[in-house]
């Protein structure tokens, strides 16, 4: 059975990497309110579900993607359930066909791994060489469910603060389209 932890509102006692560090001190600095699990690894939708039972919400699904160049990159943040089209991603965006970028890159750019993408990657791409893209559908929920850098701690955060809050402290603008 995947273990899902009692509800917390407070940071881990101790942070397993940089990232998740960076993301406890922003929500912090922020004053934004969170509701916390920790979990078994989770890395796929799937192993979600346990955890959008506890936090009552539905967790997003994060992609990390790129151009066959690998010089563009987008972190595109879509509903749980929705399913990935490269092409119609592409098209709604204006962009040339895209691609899940490299595990080593996302290590490097966003200082997680995989089933770990999250929106406070931001935080860690100082550079702004990753733009953030929402799908339309994530921001008309009023809770917002994503990973805190790890895949074994997750986070509800009020969708709002995400946006109004988080970006603008990482000094990065969401494009928003419809998919």
């Amino acid at each position: 059975m995947f273990y899902v932890s009692e509800i917390q509102t407070t940071a881990p006692r101790r942070f397993q990497t940089r990232l998740q560090t960076l993301t406890y001190a922003a929500l912090e600095k922020l004053h934004i309110p969170f509701e916390r699990v920790d979990t078994d690894e989770a890395v796929t939708m799937e192993d979600c579900a346990a955890i959008d039972e506890k936090l009552k919400m539905n967790m997003v699904k994060t992609l990390f993607l790129c151009n066959r160049q690998q010089t563009q990159f987008y972190l595109f943040i879509t509903a749980g359930a929705k399913p990935f089209r490269s092409k119609d991603f592409s098209s709604a965006l204006g962009v040339s066909r895209v691609s899940f970028a490299p595990a080593e890159l996302m290590q490097t750019m966003l200082g997680t791994k995989i089933g770990a993408a999250t929106v406070f990657s931001s935080l860690a791409d100082s550079g702004n060489k990753v733009k953030i893209v929402f799908d339309k559908d994530v921001l008309r929920e009023q809770w917002y469910g994503c990973s805190d850098g790890t895949t074994t701690s997750y986070l509800k955060i009020r969708t709002d603060d995400i946006i109004s809050l988080l970006l603008p402290y990482a000094k990065h603008e969401a494009a928003v389209i419809e998919v």
